[in-house]
C-alpha cells in the first residue's frame, strides 16, 4: 500500500464532492477524493439525470 500525504480528504464524489475536490486543487490544496462506487454519485448515475 502506498502512503500519501495530503491536506484534505473529500469523501464522496457526488455533485458536491467532486466540485469541492476540483476547487481545492485549483487553489493549490493537496486533495484526495475518495469514492466507493462511481464518480457523480446517485444523482448523476441513476437518480436525477438518466
Amino acid at each position: 500500500m502506498q502512503e500519501m500525504n495530503v491536506n484534505t480528504v473529500v469523501l464522496g464524489a457526488g455533485p458536491g464532492g467532486y466540485v469541492a475536490a476540483i476547487r481545492l486543487a485549483q487553489l493549490g490544496v493537496e486533495t484526495l477524493l475518495v469514492e466507493k462506487e462511481y464518480y457523480g454519485g446517485v444523482c448523476l448515475n441513476v437518480g436525477c439525470i438518466p
